[in-house]
């Protein structure tokens, strides 16, 4: 018996005893950027999210401090059972939709009202964790440190210099580099360090239920600043808030802090930009680890925009230049982008398709390239609400995306394309076509089209043509 039908025994026991009844479903869900592994457990009237971890430490965080938390009636999924082994464990379904997928469905320039609103309430929840009153939590099941200290910030810094520095072969004076680490954490330890820091507040992290915000993944909250985890939520990578939103939400929440402290709200903006920075950078250390060395397609992705938002905030860190060292790191990053995006005169020609109407010919004459069979993977067509969309929706995306063996697709079609792109720029080939087909040619193939262009678009500067072949023929339904 192999390890994952082993996890999924251990859940269905545990959901057993906890629902009284037999469960009829056991999903696995998406996986995130830990090793954590989360299935949804069903039975004919009770449905929970079982959880495996083997850290059982970080396991130990979570629950306890979810105890505290659901003391107090925070917006925090329930605790429905532990594990004797405290290796797995049972919380309150929360659904799929996070305010992540809500900002994604968006325009990058603009921001709707219902999610600005979303926002401001996470903000205002945000402050009742960080002003917790910290005798209510003891402070040794906190993981892996207490607090956010030198040893906590040097971790991260040390992350960002071996997982990606490194591995992108910039080149710095070792001590010279270590001196400006200190500096920069001498300057983020000025900042009040008595708070109760959420450490990982971000969009993800925050599901929409019932039309409220509830939160999960705090089991790395520990003793820190406040400045953290506004910096986190709005300086998310992907998130891409508008500029104009940031100083919004900014003056939103000062104006929050006030009612719980003025002289927190005087000084907070004074090392804000200090801890944008070690965020954005320890962001970068685990998309490094995440994707550089454990080759996770998501988090690839999102080291180009790292560095883009470093490059565009390069006006707020006045306080770098006291270290020189960092600096020219940051500073060749921001100009050369080292190779994460690379030119080339190459074509892709990226085309969805229906099987009934047959793969797509190549007019150019050097053979089809890769073409990709969609129809074993979940079919959003079956169901009538999305008769009339196509993958270009968001419900549909959405819909795939519950389903894991969808990532797992677009991970191996990624690596082959990326070996093939790679290849081709380094012979100075000039064609490549990738063909993804379905049965109808409207949502599964045309969603991992629209997939990879954007996965392409991310990690190279090569030109594109993305054609949907049946395209004519859903617009024609609808």
């Amino acid at each position: 018996m192999n390890k994952d039908v082993n996890i999924q025994t251990d859940l269905e026991k545990l959901f057993t005893e906890w629902a009284g009844e037999t469960p009829n479903s056991i999903l696995p869900l998406p996986a995130a950027g830990s090793n954590r592994r989360y299935f949804r457990i069903t039975s004919a009237s009770k449905c929970a999210i079982g959880v495996f971890n083997e850290d059982r430490k970080e396991n130990q965080a979570f629950i306890e401090f979810s105890k505290v938390f659901n003391q107090l009636n925070f917006s925090v999924p329930q605790l429905y059972k532990i594990g004797k082994e405290v290796s797995n464990y049972l919380i309150q379904d929360l659904g799929n939709q996070t305010l992540f997928d809500l900002r994604q469905a968006e325009p990058h320039n603009s921001i709707s009202k219902t999610v600005l609103d979303y926002y401001r309430k996470s903000l205002s929840e945000l402050l009742k964790f960080q002003f917790l009153d910290i005798e209510r939590i003891n402070l040794n099941d906190c993981y892996p440190r207490k607090a956010m200290d030198r040893q906590s910030i040097l971790w991260d810094l040390n992350y960002f210099k071996y997982y990606f520095l490194k591995i992108k072969n910039i080149q710095f004076d070792e001590q010279l580099l270590e001196n400006d680490f200190h500096k920069l954490i001498d300057l983020l330890l000025e900042a009040d360090q008595n708070y109760f820091m959420y450490r990982d507040f971000q969009s993800r992290n925050i599901m929409i239920y019932n039309d409220i915000p509830y939160f999960i993944d705090y089991q790395g909250a520990r003793l820190g600043a406040l400045q953290y985890d506004l910096a986190s939520i709005l300086y998310q990578i992907k998130a891409k808030i508008p500029d104009s939103i940031k100083e919004e939400l900014i003056a939103y929440y000062l104006n929050e802090l006030s009612s719980y402290s003025k002289s927190a709200e005087k000084s907070f903006l004074k090392h804000f930009y200090p801890y944008v920075f070690i965020r954005l950078i320890q962001v970068m250390g685990a998309y490094g680890f995440r994707g550089l060395i454990e080759k996770r397609t998501h988090f690839i992705e999102s080291l180009p925009l790292a560095i883009d938002s470093l490059k565009n905030l390069i006006s707020h860190f006045t306080f770098i230049n006291e270290m020189p060292e960092l600096n020219k790191c940051i500073l060749m990053l921001a100009r050369e982008n080292q190779g994460l995006k690379r030119r080339s005169r190459l074509l892709l020609k990226i085309k969805s398709f229906a099987y009934k109407a047959g793969i797509p010919a190549d007019n150019t004459s050097h053979g089809e390239g890769f073409v990709f069979d969609c129809r074993s993977l979940p079919n959003p067509g079956r169901l009538k609400k999305h008769q009339y969309l196509s993958g270009q929706d968001n419900i549909v995306a959405n819909y795939l995306k519950e389903h894991a063996e969808v990532f797992s697709f677009l991970d191996h079609v990624y690596r082959l394309v990326d070996g093939s792109i790679d290849n081709y720029i380094e012979r100075d080939f000039t064609n490549l076509n990738v063909n993804f087909g379905c049965t109808g040619g409207q949502h599964r193939s045309v969603f991992f089209a629209e997939s990879l262009k954007t996965h392409i678009e991310t990690n190279y500067q090569i030109n594109i043509e993305l054609t949907h072949t049946q395209k004519p023929n859903w617009i024609t339904k609808k």
